[in-house]
């Protein structure tokens, strides 16, 4: 186990907590529930903004940005956009897909093998 991974884990089993007890007026909790019942997903900070939500791959700020995010679409759907590249390159859509359940597989399909669980400290911390 790597030190400060269990202090890790408690936190990022707390932001679940917190994200998962939040009011539809903020983020649709069936979004919230399809990608908490992705067991990749679920090791990784996860954030509320703007109706989406996005996931962090360290517990303090300054976040990482690099797994992609969930957003709704206005038409129906769901959008799967990656915020921020590893390389520093901005923005991209993953893809559009009919059903939160496509969507947080989606996502988890685009994470590196490597990545995760989330470590506790800053973007700087993580390898």
């Amino acid at each position: 186990m790597q030190a400060g991974s269990h202090d890790a884990s408690d936190v990022v089993a707390l932001k679940w907590r917190k994200v998962r007890a939040l009011s539809a007026e903020v983020i649709d909790p069936d979004m919230v529930e399809a990608a908490y019942a992705q067991p990749r997903l679920r090791q990784f900070v996860p954030l509320v903004s703007h109706g989406s939500l996005q996931f962090s791959r360290c517990t303090e700020s300054p976040l990482t940005y690099d797994i992609p995010a969930l957003f709704p679409s206005a038409g129906g759907g769901f959008v799967v956009i990656r915020m921020w590249e590893p390389n520093g390159s901005e923005r991209h859509q993953v893809g559009w897909v009919e059903t939160l359940e496509e969507a947080a597989a989606l996502i988890a399909s685009e994470i590196p093998a490597d990545w995760g669980p989330a470590v506790h400290g800053t973007a700087d911390d993580v390898h």
